[in-house]
């Protein structure tokens, strides 16, 4: 079977190998549809932390199954799967808690092992999800909407709150749907006018920023003289991740959703006078996954606007590099196999 490896940072190449054998309490899965997110081109820029080098990257997955056991989940050979893949031990502190999303001893599939840039993956089948009648572009968007979905949750957000959402990728896409279906007023900020029009067109967010134009001004006058009470950051960059603090309001909340390799630095007493509070969100839980599931079977969400580039795995190292580029009009690309 053929697959793809991310041999050092910049270089992809397309190898060949046996397909895996499948071992007990696992499925063979036949992989279908890898969508790419930051963290995948993060890892191909050289800036992903909790990386090492070679891996086989591609995370958000929908696969077919070939051979499987008989399961709880009623999955046969020729069903569509969702693929939860993060890899958690069940005993940790946090597991214990039901915070399987930042497991102590967390991999995670493309990231600290290899993902499903191959066309055959053998799967424990604890991370398997029927798919139902979803479409495999759907099933790919199950896991990036689920950690915006888990950012909202987070954020214990609640309907009439105003929200600022930073950066219109495909993470904070997902925070402003899940914030708007909680009922907040939702406040979009980006660099690229492109992006932004797409959530207003296509999420329904109430308002629009484009970086650079008197930033709080704007929210305050568009927002009766207030700042909002939650403040989500899915850019993952420095500048924009330290910025983001100013925004909240006196008792608010800001949610570090995007992920920086590095220190970030915060003014204590601008933070400390409004008692406001910084709060990470990582990954995604079953249960994340299941809300978007549910809200995907509705039909409310934008999927075929949302997948803006989709090529074959052969052609994917020609397209990565303008992946990275908002100004190619990228939002999410899919690779298909």
């Amino acid at each position: 079977m053929k697959y793809i490896v991310c041999q050092e940072p910049g270089t992809f190449v397309i190898k060949e190998r046996d397909a895996p054998t499948r071992k007990p309490g696992e499925a063979l899965i036949r992989i279908k549809k890898v969508g790419i997110c930051g963290t995948d081109l993060h890892a191909f820029q050289g800036n992903q932390p909790f990386f090492d080098y070679p891996r086989i990257l591609g995370h958000e997955l929908a696969g077919e199954v070939l051979e499987i056991d008989d399961n709880r989940r009623g999955l046969k050979p020729g069903d569509l799967a969702i693929v939860m893949p993060y890899y958690t031990c069940g005993k940790c502190i946090a597991c214990a808690q039901g915070k399987t999303n930042c497991c102590t001893s967390m991999e995670v599939l493309g990231v600290h092992i290899d993902g499903g840039m191959q066309e055959i993956l053998s799967l424990p089948l604890e991370v398997l999800i029927p798919a139902g009648k979803l479409t495999s572009n759907e099933i790919a968007l199950v896991e990036p909407l689920s950690i915006g979905a888990h950012s909202v949750q987070r954020a214990q957000l609640l309907a009439g709150e105003t929200a600022l959402v930073t950066g219109c990728g495909p993470i904070g896409i997902g925070v402003m749907k899940f914030a708007k279906l909680a009922g907040a007023k939702v406040i979009a900020m980006d660099v690229n006018q492109q992006r932004l029009d797409f959530v207003s067109e296509k999420i329904g967010v109430d308002h629009t920023i484009l970086v650079g134009q008197n930033t709080s001004e704007n929210i305050l006058d568009y927002n009766q003289g207030e700042l909002p009470t939650a403040v989500f950051d899915a850019t993952g960059n420095k500048q924009a991740l330290e910025a983001g603090v100013q925004f909240i309001s006196h008792g608010g909340r800001y949610l570090l959703v995007g992920l920086y390799k590095d220190d970030l630095c915060f003014n204590h007493p601008h933070l400390h006078k409004k008692e406001g509070s910084i709060l990470a969100s990582r990954n995604a839980t079953f249960k994340d996954f299941y809300q978007v599931i549910d809200m995907l079977k509705t039909g409310s969400f934008p999927a075929t606007d949302y997948i803006t580039h989709e090529v074959h795995f052969t052609e994917m190292i020609d397209h990565f590099d303008s992946w990275i580029k908002p100004e190619t009009g990228v939002i999410k690309a899919m690779v298909n196999w």
